[in-house]
């Protein structure tokens, strides 16, 4: 099972404030076990809404709306994604994360659709173009 794991923004985050020395090394530590035990397939920080745009959809319209954007608590400051056997292991894992932040936090836990998702009648033709995929870009330089 593949999870996603988004670390909801802050004041700070939003603000553009870089962890300390100390919170990095921690992460870094963290990380290294995720590595360690298999879990860790991806994981970044991500710049301020401010840096940011969204693209909204209606019908055949679309509409870019620059940031910053308003509501932290909608917004995400990283993300780190998983290979994990359970939800619950997944949130063992969040459990023993050091504070992303370094005050106040929240992180949500998303499970990933797999072709299997789809149902048998589209499963089998999505592994095969995620597979083809997937493929294209390992092999890009």
């Amino acid at each position: 099972m593949r999870v996603m794991i988004l670390i909801k923004a802050t004041g700070d985050t939003e603000a553009g404030v870089m962890p300390g020395k100390a919170l990095m090394d921690e992460m870094g530590r963290f990380n290294g076990e995720l590595v360690k035990a298999g879990v860790l397939l991806d994981g970044e920080g991500l710049h301020p809404s401010s840096r940011g745009a969204r693209v909204r959809f209606q019908g055949k319209d679309r509409t870019v709306v620059d940031g910053p954007f308003a509501e932290t608590k909608e917004l995400i400051a990283g993300y780190w994604l998983w290979q994990v056997r359970s939800l619950d292991e997944a949130i063992e894992w969040v459990k023993r994360c050091p504070n992303p932040t370094g005050e106040w936090g929240e992180a949500e836990i998303r499970p990933l659709l797999e072709p299997e998702d789809f149902g048998p009648d589209l499963a089998p033709g999505l592994r095969e173009q995620e597979a083809c995929l997937r493929a294209q870009v390992d092999a890009r330089p």
